[in-house]
């Protein structure tokens, strides 16, 4: 089931312009490629405020890559997927000092796309912090759109193709500081 038409978007973000997005693809040949992937992009000015998302089949890495991001941004203690729970929040000293939360969503067990509406999630959405998803999709329309969207694709048990693609201007500059 398709979320109805008149439901409106999370929160507003003007997409880049022209629809010619940037794009860059990557290759990982290790896990490490992933941890240094992510020592870049938690570096990255802008951050705290952006909306990512991560995209691949079942054990492409998509949390594996959140993460050595959450480690990159000196979250401690034990980083667990949120299948289960749809959301975790963590914070991360390394927003600071515009954000000190990293929304960690999995919308992998959503069946309808307004569960998202049900959840609350647009106040979410609509506070600081850094938000990551994975299986977007499952949400449909009703997320802003993606400042990063992040595609994963295994090549093998270890090698990854990764195509970041990016969906606004604040996207733009995330990937061109990359």
């Amino acid at each position: 089931m398709t979320a109805a038409p008149h439901m409106p978007p999370i929160v507003e973000t003007p997409p880049v312009p022209d629809a010619a997005a940037p794009a860059r693809t990557l290759s990982w040949h290790t896990e490490d490629d992933t941890a240094a992937f992510a020592q870049r992009l938690a570096a990255q000015p802008g951050l705290a405020h952006a909306f990512i998302t991560l995209h691949g089949d079942l054990g492409a890495g998509k949390t594996t890559l959140v993460r050595h991001l959450l480690r990159a941004l000196g979250v401690q203690g034990r980083v667990k997927s949120p299948t289960y729970a749809v959301v975790e929040p963590h914070e991360a000293p390394g927003l600071a000092p515009e954000a000190t939360t990293v929304w960690h969503f999995d919308f992998y067990r959503f069946d309808d796309p307004r569960e998202w509406e049900d959840a609350g999630f647009r106040d979410i959405f609509a506070s600081p912090g850094l938000k990551v998803a994975e299986w977007p999709e499952k949400a449909a329309a009703l997320t802003p759109p993606a400042d990063i969207a992040i595609h994963i694709e295994a090549i093998d048990d270890n090698q990854r193709r990764v195509t970041l693609q990016a969906g606004t201007a604040a996207g733009r500059s995330l990937l061109m500081g990359l």
